[in-house]
């Protein structure tokens, strides 16, 4: 007996009955198969298992951070030495909620952004208020749409955003720097989720550049989270981590140790691995899912009902406005888990305004080549039955 979607609170219920679904195109984690040089670590796991065991936790912390913020090209946070792991970003997003909460602070939250966010602040009992991710778009204007828009204490963005893969960290920076003044000049504590990050790594033309250097040099108030989880295929295996800046570092690190001991030092291991991997092989193995999948998603869409919205960085998401005025997203999505496919609206994602997010759907993009283009195939039959 199917579910009765429409009954579901949020996009992560959606996704527990996606993983039961032939085509599930909802969660972002990461389902595709191992590349032939990850089928060598997994060839190697009882090597670092017994490996895990020979050594201290600490060993196998560093050797992790040292890695990501490699790959990142993060030197600053690598010699800062002030990041705390976790297992999940959920679980680095709970102790940022935990000290805006405890500082009694309100948060102006990027919309739209997936709603785990939402509902982690919420509850906390963290007073939130939406901040439209157009008034990010214009490099030029931001500072002054800051002014106009934000009247909490924090201001909270997901960079590159899910689900629409904008980002503030093309051109140099120009946008996160003016970001940045704006939070330095009103006070305001700044929380950033860079957890779609390693995407930016995969576009030659946006990168990253030393993002704390800017945090460090500027004298902001932070709290930076940071994730493996959107990234390689590990069954779910991750690490995610959150840095905060010197002045709130204790109270943070207090409220972290309240909440988690240590990360398994093999997960770490394995995780590193992976990490080492894509440094050798420029992120080859992601970047070609992302892209195939990509490429079959839009070609599958052309001349159908929905539209694919460019994004700055291409993640592994995409997201697709409905050009049908008489179809909305929840209507859509209902039809295709009919198809076994399965695909998130928009409405959970603009969680403050959930009627502008009957326009899209998301997709998820990390599946295997020839099961995406299965699910395309049978969507795009699918959609023939409407006309735009």
């Amino acid at each position: 007996m199917k579910a009765d979607v429409s009954t579901f609170v949020d996009l992560t219920q959606h996704e527990i009955e996606a993983l039961k679904t032939r085509y599930n195109l909802a969660d972002a984690h990461t389902h595709q198969r191992q590349s032939p040089s990850q089928d060598a670590i997994v060839a190697r796991l009882p090597e670092l298992w017994y490996e895990s065991e020979s050594k201290q936790q600490a060993h196998f912390e560093a050797k992790f951070l040292d890695a990501f913020f490699r790959l990142h090209r993060q030197p600053t946070a690598r010699a800062m030495g002030r990041t705390l792991l976790s297992y999940s970003a959920s679980v680095s997003t709970m102790v940022a909620g935990m000290y805006l909460k405890k500082r009694e602070m309100s948060v102006a939250l990027v919309e739209p952004c997936f709603d785990n966010l939402v509902d982690l602040l919420r509850n906390m009992q963290v007073p939130i208020s939406p901040l439209p991710e157009q008034a990010l778009h214009q490099t030029e204007q931001i500072y002054d749409r800051l002014v106009e828009n934000v009247t909490t204490d924090a201001i909270y963005l997901v960079d590159p955003n899910n689900p629409t893969g904008f980002t503030l960290l093309a051109q140099e920076l120009e946008g996160f720097r003016e970001v940045v003044r704006y939070c330095v000049d009103h006070g305001k504590i700044l929380v950033m989720d860079f957890c779609f990050a390693s995407f930016a790594l995969c576009d030659d033309t946006i990168g990253r550049v030393d993002i704390y250097k800017l945090l460090e040099e500027s004298g902001v108030t932070y709290m930076v989270m940071e994730d493996t989880g959107k990234t390689w295929p590990i069954q779910d295996a991750k690490c995610a981590m959150i840095t905060a800046s010197r002045d709130i570092q204790e109270e943070v690190y207090n409220l972290h140790t309240s909440v988690l001991l240590n990360v398994s030092p093999f997960v770490l291991n394995m995780v590193t691995e992976y990490v080492e991997d894509s440094i050798a092989d420029g992120f080859a193995s992601v970047r070609e899912i992302i892209t195939t999948n990509g490429a079959a998603a839009r070609e599958a869409m052309d001349g159908t009902v929905l539209e694919f919205q460019e994004p700055v960085v291409g993640t592994s998401v995409a997201w697709f406005k409905i050009l049908a005025e008489d179809l909305t997203a929840t209507e859509l999505q209902a039809v295709l888990f009919d198809e076994e496919v399965y695909v998130l609206p928009g409405t959970f994602f603009y969680w403050d305004t959930p009627a502008r997010g009957e326009r899209y759907v998301r997709l998820a993009l990390a599946r295997n080549p020839e099961v995406f283009a299965g699910a395309m195939d049978r969507m795009k039959k699918v959609l023939e039955r409407y006309a735009r």
